[in-house]
């Protein structure tokens, strides 16, 4: 199995609505489409540092957060942030990484847009009960 990637399309919600109240230029509320790693693993997303600034997130508190080799280190957060895979969006924070770094997308993404892995085609897909737009459960 091979791992799976994706096109997202990631914004800052506050700079857009700035945009359509005129009260801000289109060029300085920048929506960048960027190549991540679907990583099932993770429960956030994360973003370089060097994208979090030139979308213009405001950045949060610390979080901790464990790695994979179980190493615990500490994180920035910023938010808000648009993520829109294909025709589906929504609002979330990420986690602040070095400069360059791979992308990722976690859990809270895949959840929230109603999505599955399929790691033998490498592809995400809709669920199949919940084609048209994402389907939740309230009990």
């Amino acid at each position: 199995m091979g791992e799976v990637r994706v096109d997202v399309k990631v914004s800052n919600p506050i700079r857009r609505a700035f945009v359509k109240q005129k009260m801000m230029l289109a060029k300085d509320a920048p929506e960048m489409v960027l190549d991540c790693l679907v990583d099932t693993g993770a429960v956030m997303v994360l973003l370089p540092e060097d994208v979090v600034h030139r979308l213009g997130l405001e950045m949060g508190s610390i979080a901790v957060v464990t790695l994979a080799n179980d190493q615990k280190v500490e994180m920035k957060t910023a938010g808000p942030l648009t993520v829109e895979i294909d025709d589906r969006s929504m609002p979330v924070n990420c986690l602040v990484g070095p400069p360059l770094c791979e992308p990722l997308i976690g859990q809270l993404v895949l959840e929230g847009l109603d999505l599955i892995v399929d790691c033998q085609k490498q592809k995400l897909s809709y669920r199949p009960s919940s084609p048209a737009y994402p389907s939740y459960k309230l009990k």
